[in-house]
This record gives structure tokens, sequence and C-alpha cells, in this order.
């Protein structure tokens, strides 16, 4: 009815002869924005629901918006928006147990199978949190073992350990955070039966973990974007593919854009030293030379 465009008239003009209330009209307006913002903040969201409304303020300003965080933050809670904050305390120390020392400050690691690192992430998904526990070669950066679990049990990380020494033999020493399954006896005698060295992040010093925890970043950010992690049964069928493309095809920065596999058992004149590699390796990758 009012035309904003129209110059012979106001719309203050306009209003008037047609007996409105000329602040509805900038109500309107307001309304109409506020569908267009929120279309806005739900697309980031659906795309990043780790965002909070300060990230996704940042992310629509640099696409153009005009906007504060603070409208941002009602329209989000209007529209029940929450981003994804760690909710279980993966890391809860049974103070009863066992801790040991951190073995690794200005340890220069320098080869394969000297030190893992090992921790525990939450994942979350529509039926409710799992766990994924991993193994990280810390020189090569190669995932050497993993396993997902529905509990923060030690026997997925004593499950995981296992498999990994019999694919990937023992290391010298594991350093974990002191978590209770890493403060346990069943963890503990584990260790020992296979003479692997004990080693603890001191308590808040997550960088003592540091190599392990860019992987966690690296999968939560660049895993969900490759796959799906809606379902348990996703995350069954696809965390061992995000796997297998970060231990095989993902060049990695610190290891001069090599892959963690390429690291751990080494490239010589272009081509693979195919006698280090394990049988079980070389049937799921049959093509392993380079062209």
């Amino acid at each position: 009815m009012v035309d904003k465009k129209y110059k012979e008239l106001s719309i203050r003009k306009q209003a008037q002869l047609l007996s409105l209330n000329r602040s509805s009209l900038y109500l309107n307006d307001k309304i109409k924005d506020d569908s267009l913002l929120c279309n806005a903040i739900a697309e980031v969201y659906s795309d990043y629901p780790i965002y909070g409304y300060r990230r996704i303020t940042a992310v629509l300003r640099r696409g153009g918006y005009v906007i504060n965080h603070k409208l941002v933050q009602r329209l989000m809670k209007e529209m029940n928006l929450h981003a994804i904050y760690p909710g279980p305390n993966t890391s809860k120390r049974n103070l009863n147990e066992m801790k040991y020392p951190y073995l690794l400050s200005n340890l220069a690691v320098t080869r394969v199978n000297m030190v893992w690192q090992v921790d525990i992430t939450y994942l979350r998904t529509k039926a409710g949190f799992m766990y994924l526990v991993a193994y990280i070669d810390v020189y090569s950066r190669l995932i050497v073992g993993f396993q997902l679990s529905n509990s923060l049990c030690v026997d997925a990380c004593v499950g995981a350990l296992k498999d990994a020494i019999l694919k990937h033999d023992k290391p010298d020493i594991i350093n974990s955070d002191q978590g209770s399954q890493f403060t346990s006896n069943e963890w503990i005698e584990e260790l020992k039966v296979h003479g692997v060295t004990v080693s603890m992040t001191g308590k808040g010093r997550c960088r003592d973990n540091a190599h392990i925890e860019r992987l966690w970043k690296s999968f939560k950010y660049e895993g969900s974007y490759l796959y799906k992690w809606n379902s348990i049964q996703e995350l069954k069928n696809n965390i061992p593919k995000w796997v297998d493309w970060y231990n095989y095809s993902r060049p990695h920065q610190a290891l001069k854009y090599k892959t963690p596999f390429e690291k751990y058992y080494g490239i010589i004149d272009k081509y693979y030293n195919l006698s280090t590699i394990p049988q079980y390796i070389m049937k799921l990758r049959p093509n392993f030379m380079m062209t």
C-alpha cells in the first residue's frame, strides 16, 4: 500500500492518507530484515554448529552484514540455536589412583614408536554422546589405533592399545592426561605388561599432549566437513574412512607435506621402503609405488 520509492508523496503523507501508524511501517521493515538475517544465521549454524553468536557475527560481517553480536545473540536465542560445547568431562581424574611425571620435556623424538600420545574426545550424535579414543605416533603423526565407545571406560583404551601394538609394535613411552582411565590400575598394568613407560601431562597443561589435541581439531573440523557424524552408525561407518584418509592421503604441514604414512614407513628416492610395511597394510593398500 505504501510505496517508499514514490517521490511525489513522502512516507509520512502516504501514511496519513491511508490512516496508518508510520511506526508500524518501520516495524515491518525490521521484521523483514530479521527474517533474512535469521536465515543467514541458520545457514552458518548448520555448517558450523560449534560456532557461538560471536563467531557467527564475524562470519556474517565478512559476508557484508552490518550487525552487532547482541542482535545475533538475541535471534539465536529466539531460534533456539546453541553452540555445541564440551559437556562431559573426558579427563576427570580419580584422585585415589596413580599419576606419573611428564617425560617429554626437552625430549627429541627422532624415530617412530618412540613416543605415542593417547586421548579421548566426545562426539555428539542425535542419539547422545559417543567417545573416541585414539593413539598417535608423535614422530610421524600416524594414527596407530582407535576405538569408538558409548562410555568413558578403560576397556576401550586398553582394546585400542592392544590393536595398535599388534599392528605397529609397542612404543617406548605413552603420554596421556590424568583422566581416570589413564590413572587406573588396569591401564597402568597393561602398559607394564608391554614394557611401555608411562608419562602424564601436568594438571591444566593441555599443550603437553599437543599433537593429539591437533588431531582432534582436524578430526572435528575436516572430518565433519567430509563425513557425517549425525548417528552412531554414521560414526561407525565413517570414522575408519577418515582415519584412512588422514593417515594415507592428507599432507601434513609439520611433516613438510608428507602424509603420516610416508613419514612412518619412510620414502627413498620416491619409492616406499616396502620391506618395512606390514603385510596386512600391503593388502589394504596394494598400489604404494609412486608414479
